[in-house]
């Protein structure tokens, strides 16, 4: 009996659905980290040593002491059923790098916002970019080892941010903390969803 690929394929009906969600931020805030945190499988990463062409044109302030950047994407996977899968795409977060942004955006249900509040300036771009996009988004702040420097209120003035955008922190090395961001997201999406429907 002969067989053909078409034979091997799942249909439409059987697929998971996809959701598509944006890591992004500033240059060092922990994009890759949370993407590599929170993945089931080994994250693809497009991280490269920082060279001499970045020198002058890349603020590294904060965070001397990194030495690779990503250069394209983070990407990752998480299967929450047999009906959903999410694909975590994290973004490049040096300026000469936005224009990639405007591809990886395609399709993405919404974002999170990566911070330092020794930086958090290099939070504005993202911030910007998803809101005149109208693409719901929520902010996880990077506290590395416990440390908080500024509080919920502080960082929320800063940033200036709509009152109904969660903020979370904590350390995106755990993957608790990582995961409770993407719920945080799922149920921010949601509350937007319904806020659309009763309007």
């Amino acid at each position: 009996m002969a067989y053909s690929d078409s034979d091997n394929r799942v249909s439409a009906a059987e697929a998971p659905a996809a959701v598509k969600i944006l890591i992004a931020g500033g240059f060092g805030v922990g994009k890759t980290t949370m993407v590599g945190a929170v993945s089931e499988v080994a994250p693809l990463r497009t991280e490269e040593h920082l060279t001499v062409a970045g020198v002058g044109v890349d603020d590294i302030g904060g965070v001397e002491q990194k030495t690779t950047t990503t250069v394209a994407l983070d990407f990752g996977r998480i299967t929450v059923s047999p009906q959903l899968v999410v694909y975590l795409f994290g973004t490049p977060g040096q300026e000469r790098f936005w224009f990639m942004w405007n591809d990886l955006v395609h399709g993405a249900l919404g974002a999170v916002v990566l911070a330092d509040t020794r930086r958090l300036e290099s939070s504005f771009g993202s911030i910007d970019f998803f809101e005149n996009r109208g693409i719901p988004f929520v902010v996880g702040v990077n506290c590395f080892d416990g440390r908080q420097d500024r509080t919920l209120p502080e960082i929320r003035d800063a940033l200036d941010l709509d009152p109904r955008v969660p903020i979370l922190m904590g350390d995106l090395r755990r993957r608790d903390v990582s995961r409770d961001l993407l719920l945080a997201l799922v149920e921010h999406l949601m509350a937007e969803q319904r806020a659309v429907a009763t309007y």
